[in-house]
């Protein structure tokens, strides 16, 4: 009985701890006041445990500021300078690895480039250890410059088995339950966590993004291939089997395209990256040339479509003009219209399906391809978006483009040691209340 009350004096204080350090965490230069008022906490309670955090040195006074008839009141805020995470977007051009503060300032970053078609689990390890190796202290320590690393987290394609060990199931790059997380700890001891990219994308833009004060979130995630994350109440729906929002896989046509799933017809074989480039070379029946030629370099292909498709319209609009100027756009340039018209048709049809199913408030679409192809597409999309779901819960969505750019997926992955980090109460990554609390969290 002893040892449960004992056990419940600690939670109770850790959770405590976890309450308002989360607090301070999303609300700068707050008081002990304030803090009360905000979590139903005493006064006492407060000040005991703002004294043990900010003695661990995890808080720290930040001035103050005058109170009516009173003594100033003093302003609190999280030390995010003296710990450090690192974020790694396992992309299939790149790896990206970023390091950061505590509040997500970038104040590194490497990038290996990735050979297409080359994705063995040991490549990528590779690749992520070179990136970790090159954003930290190359002696390995934990630190850099005095700031503790709290942990590296991973965003990767597919399906993340997340206990006992992340297991990674990907298809569409010839993964099955990949012990990815047994692998990195054979390069480095930084405490590691492994999430699908569409996840950590999502929770990148609920934190910092286009989802602040939204809790039922839908986001997309375009680049060579498609994903997505649901947040329900502001927490991701995973499914029964960590599966949930593979919305690249939903069947967009019967009998139609082969995905790289091995599957037909999904909604990626039409609107990823590498399929749009694809289905571009195909229209202009020349496979091996054309803007697509260079497959290594996907962006660059993508962008040299957008600029014909600019040429199909630019001649559009000549042809009404005074006799003798008026002319046609190239073929290169109707193909290219032709396949982002119906790509923008394909993606708005998606989300009106996802808006039917699961009546978010917000669907934020991101990612490279994403940010690039969506500014331009999206009258169309939307338009598609209303056709295809219902009027209401139409009415109360809005379709938005992510607002962190292509580094979303690193940035979210870094969320991942904090989030660790903020419900062990600013534990030490390597204590046992920290491991607890990783292990339960998944």
């Amino acid at each position: 009985m002893a040892d449960q009350a004992g056990r419940n004096v600690r939670d109770l204080r850790r959770s405590n701890r976890s309450l308002l350090l989360r607090h301070l965490y999303f609300h700068e230069h707050v008081s002990r006041q304030d803090l009360s008022r905000a979590t139903g906490l005493s006064t006492a309670s407060v000040s005991n445990v703002v004294a043990e955090l900010i003695e661990a040195g995890v808080v720290v006074e930040a001035g103050a500021v005058e109170s009516e008839g009173g003594r100033p009141r003093i302003l609190l805020e999280v030390d995010a300078s003296r710990f450090q995470v690192i974020g790694v977007d396992v992309g299939e051009t790149h790896v990206r690895v970023e390091r950061f503060d505590l509040a997500l300032n970038e104040l590194a970053r490497a990038d290996i480039p990735m050979t297409p078609g080359h994705y063995e689990p040991e490549v990528v390890v590779a690749a992520i250890a070179a990136g970790i190796a090159g954003v930290s202290d190359p002696s390995g320590a934990g630190t850099v410059a005095g700031a503790e690393i709290l942990g590296v987290g991973i965003g990767v394609p597919g399906i993340v088995q997340a206990a006992p060990a992340s297991l990674v199931h990907c298809q569409t790059i010839g993964w099955d339950a990949v012990p990815l997380e047994a692998m990195l700890r054979e390069v480095t001891d930084l405490p590691l966590f492994v999430d699908n990219g569409a996840t950590t994308m999502g929770q990148a833009e609920m934190w910092f993004g286009g989802g602040r004060e939204a809790a039922d979130t839908v986001f997309l995630l375009l680049g060579s291939g498609v994903g997505a994350s649901v947040l329900a109440g502001g927490t991701p729906y995973r499914g029964a089997s960590t599966s949930a929002g593979e919305w690249g896989h939903i069947t967009a046509e019967i009998g139609g395209r082969h995905c790289r799933c091995g599957a037909k017809g999904c909604l990626e074989a039409y609107i990823g990256a590498e399929s749009v480039i694809a289905r571009y070379r195909e229209a202009v029946g020349t496979p091996g040339h054309g803007p697509a030629s260079d497959a290594a370099d996907e962006e660059a292909a993508l962008r040299r479509i957008l600029e014909a498709a600019e040429q199909e319209a630019e001649g559009t609009e000549e042809e009404g003009t005074a006799e003798g100027t008026a002319r046609t756009a190239p073929p290169e340039a109707l193909a290219a219209r032709t396949v982002l018209d119906d790509t923008a048709l394909r993606i708005g049809v998606g989300i009106g399906n996802l808006i039917n199913l699961f009546n978010p408030e917000r669907v934020i679409i991101g990612g490279w391809a994403g940010l690039l192809l969506a500014p331009g597409l999206m009258p169309r999309i939307r338009e598609a978006a209303r056709e295809h779901s219902l009027h209401y819960p139409f009415s109360r969505t809005t379709i938005e483009l992510g607002r962190l750019g292509p580094d979303a997926v690193a940035r979210g992955a870094a969320t991942l040691p904090v989030v660790r980090f903020l419900n062990s109460g600013g534990a030490p990554a390597g204590s046992a209340s920290a491991t607890a609390v990783r292990h339960r969290s998944g």
